[in-house]
């Protein structure tokens, strides 16, 4: 195995519900992992389980309470959950994206521009990173009379699409995804596959999470169940699915195109 990008040790989440008397909720319980450079690692589970929870406190969306989060780079190792909010700032795009089941742009903003913006970000001159945008867009089906069209107005699998193409066009080392291709038609999810196939290809590290066991066994080199916040089973999507876990009782498997 490669060289781990990324490592993940004891980390531990909770919420307080203050709207139901303060309740606090187990998010995650003392989770620890490695990612190695190149690898596709899926994190499946039940709702609520902790997927998503877990990838928001690696990208720093959500501060853990406690545990370590450590990028792992070529300048040296840095440990995130620590990290200045302006540094880290400044990592994400360039080092790591991070791609959440719903889009988030800017008000009259167009798919074109948002993806070019992202493509900048990572590096590329305006004029490159607009013919990237257009090269990713158009590789994950969105036609291009809607390039320039308001974000807001596009259909769930359109701003899913983009979503993905912002998060892929020129990658960065590590990227994460949450549900990339929940929301989209067959041909659709057909072709985004293909997309987050070929990152791996490229050598970027994917941490993904799905609620398809057809796509975990297709794309994953390992697989993490969680279970009510815990680590519960780590190792080849065949072997642990192939185990019965209570935790996975209710995830689909159905056909991809």
């Amino acid at each position: 195995m490669n060289a781990p990008i990324l490592t993940v040790a004891e980390l531990t989440k909770t919420f307080t519900l203050h709207a139901i008397g303060g309740r606090r909720v187990q998010s995650l319980d003392t989770v620890s992992f490695t990612l190695a450079a190149g690898e596709h690692l899926a994190i499946a589970g039940a709702s609520g389980a902790g997927k998503s929870s877990l990838l928001r406190c690696l990208y720093r969306n959500y501060r853990p309470d406690s545990g370590r989060v450590t990028l792992h780079t070529e300048a040296g190792d840095l440990e995130l959950t620590s990290l200045p909010d302006r540094r880290m700032a400044r990592l994400r795009g360039r080092e790591f994206g991070y791609v959440s089941q719903f889009l988030v742009a800017p008000p009259r903003q167009g798919p074109l521009r948002l993806v070019a913006g992202a493509a900048q970000r990572r590096g590329l001159e305006p004029a490159a990173a607009r013919a990237a945008a257009a090269a990713s867009l158009e590789l994950l089906g969105l036609p291009e009379r809607l390039f320039d069209v308001d974000c807001s107005l596009l259909s769930g699998g359109e701003r899913q699409r983009v979503n993905l193409a912002a998060g892929t066009v020129s990658p960065p080392r590590l990227l994460l995804l949450d549900e990339p291709v929940s929301a989209l038609d067959p041909a659709n999810r057909a072709r985004a596959l293909a997309v987050i196939e070929r990152l791996t290809e490229q050598g970027v590290s994917v941490l993904a999470v799905y609620h398809d066991l057809a796509i975990i066994r297709r794309m994953a080199d390992r697989v993490l169940v969680l279970d009510g916040g815990r680590l519960v089973a780590e190792g080849p999507p065949d072997k642990v699915l192939a185990a019965g876990h209570r935790a996975l009782d209710d995830v689909m498997e159905e056909a991809y195109a």
